[in-house]
């Protein structure tokens, strides 16, 4: 009765997750697809994965003059194409990058000092300090949006890379995360490095950062992921210059045509943001759970 009560509890929890995985994967499955058919096959939600590929006519290409031979091209060609013609999205990735990786780093210059003086420095009110680094975990971004773009705006740095970059430099959950990590570093390490007359500063970059690499990679998942795909911040302070939109900005420049949404266009260019996080996350999956795992460790 007891094995029998075990498969089946089994069975439902696989159960649950396949239902859950195909909930997650749908919306990759209709982007992929999307990006590959046709726009008459992308109305009638026909033609299963790819569609049907058939021959189909670039009406702009011809109201341009060219002759219909040379505006004739199959739906995966025409729409990735498209991507890159309708707006200059490898200047919007370039932004992207620009902005996720200058984020993280001046994260990590941040966040590492201020955790190793959380777990591992003995000062009055510590515990208070942590509190209130826990307290701030709890506030939205939102809450605090019409207040940052005021400051922005009075030092007049809206429609600047500063813009983007400043107000998420001081990261208080990389400071929980580090903070996590290094509970689980032994005291003697660090005793022994201040024997062999080591600063705290010099702790914090010769001993405890390489031992950190696995929270870092973890931590560097998070931040990337949640700036690059940020869609709201940089619509709020990016208002007059197209030259500095990020990824999911520029996305906007595919809606809201004179002949309708291209939605086969706009597909094509959110197949080729996305696919730097997942073969980032891909490569680095072994070290981010690896992280996660020992942040919870004590």
């Amino acid at each position: 009765m007891t094995a029998h009560t075990n498969s089946f509890g089994e069975f439902l929890k696989h159960v649950v997750l396949l239902f859950g995985a195909v909930i997650v994967l749908l919306p990759f499955y209709l982007m992929i697809s999307y990006s590959l058919k046709s726009p008459a096959e992308i109305e009638s939600n026909t033609g299963g994965l790819i569609g049907s590929q058939q021959i189909m006519t670039d009406r702009r290409c011809i109201k341009e003059g060219n002759p219909p031979e040379q505006c004739e091209m199959r739906p995966i060609v025409y729409n990735y194409t498209a991507a890159f013609k309708e707006a200059p999205l490898l200047r919007y990735m370039m932004n992207g990058v620009l902005v996720t990786v200058s984020i993280f780093l001046i994260q990590v210059v941040v966040a590492l000092p201020c955790a190793y003086a959380l777990a591992k420095l003995r000062f009055w009110g510590r515990d208070v300090v942590f509190g209130l680094v826990i307290f701030c975990l709890l506030i939205p971004v939102h809450a605090i949006a019409l207040p940052l773009y005021i400051m922005l705006a009075k030092a007049g740095l809206t429609n600047t890379y500063a813009a983007l970059v400043i107000p998420w430099t001081i990261s208080v959950f990389g400071i929980f995360l580090m903070r996590q990590f290094f509970k689980t570093v032994p005291d003697d390490l660090i005793d022994a490095a201040r024997m062999d007359g080591m600063s705290e500063f010099s702790i914090v970059w010769r001993v405890m950062l390489p031992t950190a690499i696995p929270a870092l990679l973890a931590f560097g998942i998070f931040s990337i992921v949640a700036h690059w795909n940020d869609y709201y911040w940089p619509r709020v302070v990016i208002t007059g210059d197209r030259d500095l939109m990020t990824p999911p900005l520029g996305l906007r420049m595919f809606k809201s045509d004179l002949d309708g949404n291209e939605y086969g266009p706009m597909m094509a260019a959110t197949t080729v943001i996305v696919t730097p996080l997942v073969v980032a996350f891909l490569l680095a999956q072994r070290r981010f759970i690896e992280g996660i795992t020992l942040t919870g460790m004590k």
